[in-house]
C-alpha cells in the first residue's frame, strides 16, 4: 500500500497509544515508520531518523538484528509454534529462565514470564501478596515513589506515581502510599547527599508506620527513576531501603523493565546499585523489543512458601513465555552477549555522558542525570535559581516547539513534563561517538532555538 493510503487507513482504523486522534487533520501528518537499521528509522516517505530514544527504552540491540532474530522465530514455529506454561513447561521458557536467572544478581533463581511490563507490575504485585498470604500474613498495601511510572494496567497505574495519567481511571486498586522520588536538583543547595539520603529513608519508614508495617506487602522502586529524568538513587539510599524492608517483613521489588538487560552497563541495574531485591519485573529489554515479552524474577526465599504441597501462586495468562516470544529472548541474550552489548555500554558511558555534557552550557539546560545510555536534561527558565515553567510554558516548550523540531531534523527523543520538563535520551545500545555527536548537536541546535524563543538569557 502507499504511504498516503497507509496514513489515510490508520486514521480510519488505527486507534494510536497515547495519542490525541482528533489532532490529525491531514493524513499526511501521520509518520509511518516502515524500516529500521541499528540506530535508525526510516518513514514511509524515506526520510531517516536517529532513534535516541530505542523505540521507547526498549530495542536494545538497534534494528540490525531482523533476519537473525526471525529466523530463530521461524525455527521455533516450525518445531512448536505454542505452548502453555500451565502444569506442563516447554524447552524455550525452561532454557530462557535458565538464561535470566543466570544473569541476575543474587538468589534471584525463578522466572515467572509475561507479555509486557504492565503485566510484569501486576504479577510482582500479586504475588506479593499471595506470598504473604500463603505465610499466613494479610498484607496487600505497596509503596512507590511519586512521579514514577509502573505501567497503564488498573493495578500497575495505582502503582504508577503520575497524576495525570491516574485521575482519569479513579478509584484505582487500594491501597498504595507514594512517597519522594531521588530528585537531587531541586533539594536545598546546602543539603549534603548524606542529609537527602536520611530525608528519604526517614520518610519511607514513617510512611511505613503511619500504613501499618503489617499490613504493606511491597515496595516498589525503579533503580534509575525515568518519568522525571531519569533519577539516580543518592549513596546509601537502596542500602537503608532493604533495611527497612528487612526490617518490617516487607518485599522489596526493583521495576527494571527499563534499566534491565544493559541499559545502565550492567545486565541489571540491581547490580550496579547493589539492591538485593526480592523481586525484579522486566521486560522491554529482555528480548529488545523483536518480541512481546516479560518476567517477574523471584529470590528462592520468595518461592520458598510455594514449594509445599498445596500451594500454588494463583496467577497466569495465555502468552506468559510463548515458545516463539522466549526463543527470540534466548536469541537476543545470545546476540548480546556474542556483541558484547552491556560491556559496550560500560565502555562507553563515560564519553556519552561529556558529549552530552556539551549542552550544559546552553542557558536553557539547568541539570543532566542518569547513567549508562540512560539520561535526561531538565530545561529551566533560570539557571541560578532553578526556575521551571508554568503548564502554559511547558506545553508552548515541549509540544510547540522542541518535540515536533527533534523530528523534523531526524532525531526521536522524548520531551516530557511528567515533572519537571525533560528531554530524555536513551539510545539503542549499539550507539557509537557518531551517534552520540549527532544527538548532542541536534538537541543543541533545537534547545538553543528553544531558549531564544522562551527569552532565555545566561
Amino acid at each position: 500500500m502507499a504511504s498516503d493510503g497507509l496514513q489515510r487507513t490508520a486514521l480510519d482504523h488505527l486507534w494510536l497509544h497515547f495519542t490525541q486522534m482528533g489532532a490529525y487533520t491531514d493524513p499526511a501528518e501521520l509518520q509511518v515508520i516502515v524500516r529500521g537499521d541499528g540506530c535508525h528509522l526510516e518513514d514511509a516517505g524515506g526520510k531517516r531518523y536517529l532513534d535516541a530514544l530505542a523505540g521507547l527504552f526498549c530495542v536494545n540491540i538497534g534494528y540490525g538484528f531482523g533476519a537473525e532474530m526471525g529466523e530463530a522465530a521461524a525455527a521455533q514455529m516450525r518445531e512448536l509454534p505454542f505452548a502453555i506454561n500451565w502444569t506442563f513447561a516447554h524447552p524455550r521458557s525452561i532454557e530462557l529462565a535458565a538464561a535470566v536467572t543466570e544473569l541476575a544478581p543474587g538468589d534471584l533463581n525463578r522466572a515467572f514470564f509475561v507479555s509486557g511490563g504492565s503485566e510484569a507490575t501486576e504479577a510482582a504485585w500479586k504475588l506479593a501478596r499471595e506470598y504473604h498470604r500463603v505465610r499466613g500474613e494479610r498484607r496487600w498495601k505497596a509503596i512507590a515513589r511519586r512521579v514514577a511510572y509502573h505501567g497503564t494496567t488498573l493495578g500497575a497505574l495505582s502503582l504508577t506515581g503520575c497524576t495525570e495519567l491516574r485521575t482519569p481511571f479513579e478509584p484505582l486498586v487500594p491501597d498504595v502510599l507514594h512517597v519522594s522520588n531521588t530528585n537531587r536538583y531541586h533539594r536545598p543547595p546546602e543539603e549534603t547527599e548524606e542529609e537527602f539520603t536520611r530525608f528519604l529513608l526517614d520518610e519511607l519508614e514513617a510512611t511505613i508506620v503511619q500504613a501499618g508495617p503489617e499490613t504493606v506487602a511491597m515496595v516498589i522502586l525503579e533503580p534509575v527513576q525515568n518519568a522525571g529524568g531519569a533519577f539516580t538513587p543518592p549513596a546509601g539510599y537502596f542500602e537503608g531501603v532493604r533495611a527497612l524492608c528487612d526490617e518490617h517483613g516487607i518485599l522489596l521489588c526493583a521495576d527494571e523493565v527499563i534499566t534491565g538487560f544493559g541499559r545502565t552497563g550492567h545486565w541489571f541495574a540491581s547490580e550496579r546499585y547493589d539492591i538485593r531485591p526480592d523481586l525484579v519485573t522486566s521486560a522491554k529489554g529482555l528480548s529488545s523489543a523483536y518480541a512481546a515479552i516479560g518476567a517477574v524474577l523471584a529470590t528462592d526465599r520468595v518461592m520458598e512458601p510455594f514449594s509445599k504441597p498445596g500451594a500454588m501462586y494463583t496467577h497466569g495468562m495465555t502468552f506468559g513465555g510463548h515458545p516463539v516470544q522466549a526463543a527470540v529472548a534466548l536469541k537476543n541474550i545470545e546476540i548480546m552477549r556474542r556483541e558484547r552489548i552491556v560491556e559496550h555500554v560500560h565502555e562507553t558511558e563515560a564519553d556519552f555522558r561529556a558529549t552530552l555534557a556539551q549542552l550544559l552550557e546552553l542557558p536553557i539546560v539547568g541539570d543532566l542525570r542518569g547513567c549508562g545510555f540512560f539520561y535526561a536534561l531538565e530545561l529551566v527558565k533560570d539557571k541560578e535559581t532553578r526556575a521551571g515553567f508554568s503548564d502554559a510554558e511547558c506545553d508552548e516548550l515541549l509540544r510547540g516547539f522542541v518535540s515536533p523540531q527533534l523530528f523534523e531534523r531526524g532525531l526521536i527523543c522524548r520531551a516530557d513534563d511528567r515533572g519537571d520538563p525533560v528531554v530524555q535520551i536513551s539510545p539503542p545500545l549499539v550507539a557509537g561517538q557518531a551517534e552520540f555527536d549527532q544527538i548532542a548537536g541536534t538537541l543543541g541546535a533545537v534547545l538553543a532555538e528553544a531558549g531564544d524563543r522562551m527569552r532565555i538569557t545566561a
